[in-house]
């Protein structure tokens, strides 16, 4: 990284935080102790408060997230000490049990140790997220077992050496990878990991399907950007909108692919589009996760209340004179959207910085496989 881009990042950062949080009468000094640091040694040291304030902006900024109304409640954690894989597992165990918190979920971030701007690798978690269920192809029937998002994945696993019992929801291993070293595998302890069994509060056959999703989604395989320094491992959590589970992860033909079944379970006529079948497998499928979580005690959220809390964050911002950017096609729910108030809205989907951003995704041909003390 050019080392005046990078002052110049950590100069527009510094200058805004230091501004929200009242702190302007040590900016001069601050903006003076980074470009030192920055000639000095090619990079520069967050303070906590920095890193804190930082991760908030960056949810704030996250243009495709419509739960960004309680962004100032995310916790930070400071995992940047943290230089062996097992302590980083160790770290994500203890992410996951903060986050879980019984299933009344709580918003956090552990940022590990960022990639110096030399440097062209970092620490990475090459998981999409923490908790993710395998995918596998069986030749005999020409379909998918499990989630046929993790296809590729868990192949590479297996190639590694992982063994599991080929059903729909088997957790997928850790992969945690530093700089220039070769990726180590870790097996999650089911107890770290909290499910939800999925029921119908109207069809008693639902429980049948022997469905489940997980109740925290971590995503772990994105960069956090805060000031120009990258940190490539930073594991972020909210907690589920329902229609993310039964409208897409359960719902896509892509993906699990369940209305064929739950439409003939309903005794539906699926002979033809405009009987709507679809569209009602839909909706009872996502009754029934948001009954199931509801019943389990994990936190969830229905679309309609998360379109309401979004239109309430951009009356906020304003209030604050700040324009809120968004991703039109990410922020409106994927079912009944014209019934929400944010179908009907506009923005500008501007990229604004602190920001979660994607990452190339590292080709891994070998990894030590380690279990969980």
């Amino acid at each position: 990284m050019n080392p005046d881009y990078l002052k110049q990042e950590a100069i527009k950062f510094l200058s805004q935080t230091y501004t929200e949080l009242a702190l302007e009468a040590d900016l001069p000094t601050r903006i003076n102790q980074v470009v030192d640091d920055i000639n000095t040694s090619g990079t520069y040291i967050h303070t906590f408060e920095e890193l804190d304030y930082g991760a908030k902006l960056a949810w704030r900024n996250s243009n495709r997230c419509i739960g960004r109304l309680y962004w100032k409640s995310l916790k930070v954690r400071d995992m940047r000490h943290l230089q062996t894989e097992q302590d980083i597992f160790t770290a994500l165990l203890e992410h996951l049990d903060y986050a879980t918190n019984e299933g009344n979920i709580r918003s956090v971030i552990s940022i590990f140790s960022p990639k110096h701007p030399s440097q062209t690798e970092g620490i990475r978690i090459l998981n999409h997220q923490l908790v993710r269920y395998a995918g596998y192809y069986s030749m005999d029937t020409h379909t998918y077992i499990g989630d046929p998002a993790q296809y590729e994945f868990t192949n590479k696993c297996q190639q590694l050496g992982w063994q599991s019992p080929r059903t729909h929801f088997d957790i997928l291993p850790l992969l945690i990878q530093l700089p220039y070293r070769e990726a180590r595998m870790f097996t999650i302890p089911s107890e770290k990991i909290k499910e939800v069994i999925l029921s119908h509060p109207d069809y008693d056959w639902f429980t049948d399907l022997q469905l489940r999703w997980y109740a925290v989604p971590v995503i772990s395989n994105m960069k956090l950007e805060i000031g120009g320094i990258e940190y490539t491992a930073a594991p972020f959590n909210g907690w589920y909108m329902g229609t993310e589970i039964g409208a897409r992860n359960l719902g896509d033909v892509q993906r699990y692919n369940l209305l064929p079944t739950i439409a003939y379970k309903m005794g539906l006529n699926t002979s033809a589009n405009h009987t709507l079948w679809k569209d009602r497998a839909l909706v009872e499928l996502n009754i029934a996760v948001l009954h199931s979580y509801q019943q389990a005690g994990v936190k969830i959220v229905d679309h309609h209340t998360a379109s309401d809390q979004f239109i309430i964050h951009n009356s906020l911002e304003t209030k604050n004179q700040r324009e809120v950017f968004a991703d039109w096609d990410w922020i409106v729910p994927p079912i009944s959207g014209s019934t929400t108030e944010v179908f009907h809205a506009t923005w500008k989907n501007t990229m604004c910085k602190p920001n979660f951003l994607t990452q190339e995704n590292i080709p891994f041909t070998s990894a030590k496989t380690c279990l969980w003390q």
